[in-house]
């Protein structure tokens, strides 16, 4: 990956700190979701991937993680179910949220100065019970960019 030096950390430090920021007045879901995400973070640490971003928003778009696995720059979409749900949590990402996933993940890529990088799509499903996190499943390459950015 090429930086363009100094501009390139702040500018992306800037963001950061604006969207970023930890709010101790999110309501009890947004709560339940994060710490599905820390949960996330700390399994991928654990096999050692390379945390890089949290909760990069783009318009309409968020993508939870972008971590790096090797030589791969993997966003990961995180989500946080109660244990005995009627369908895996994987099953909300649908046509539409892959779609704003790909939005978003190409935008942090054109910030990067659209780096010569393999990207990957993951999943991540967190399940509770009684509020205790009961089970981690990493669902690697998920899926794949979406059909109006992808090539061939």
């Amino acid at each position: 990956m090429h930086w363009n030096g100094i501009s390139c950390f702040m500018g992306l430090w800037h963001w950061i700190e604006r969207y970023c920021r930890p709010n101790p007045d999110k309501p009890v879901h947004l709560k339940y979701g994060a710490s599905g995400e820390l949960a996330a973070r700390r399994y991928l640490e654990r096999k050692g991937y390379k945390f890089l971003v949290s909760n990069f928003r783009w318009q309409k778009a968020e993508i939870d993680l972008i971590c790096r696995d090797q030589d791969c720059l993997v966003f990961v979409e995180v989500k946080t179910r109660e244990r005995d749900g009627w369908t895996r949590p994987a099953a909300a990402v649908n046509i539409h949220k892959k779609l704003l996933i790909s939005r978003a993940a190409l935008r942090y890529l054109h910030l990067l100065k659209n780096p010569q990088v393999i990207i990957r799509f993951d999943i991540i499903e967190v399940l509770h019970e009684e509020g205790n996190i009961k089970e981690i499943r990493h669902l690697p390459n998920a899926f794949s960019l979406s059909a109006p950015y992808r090539y061939g």
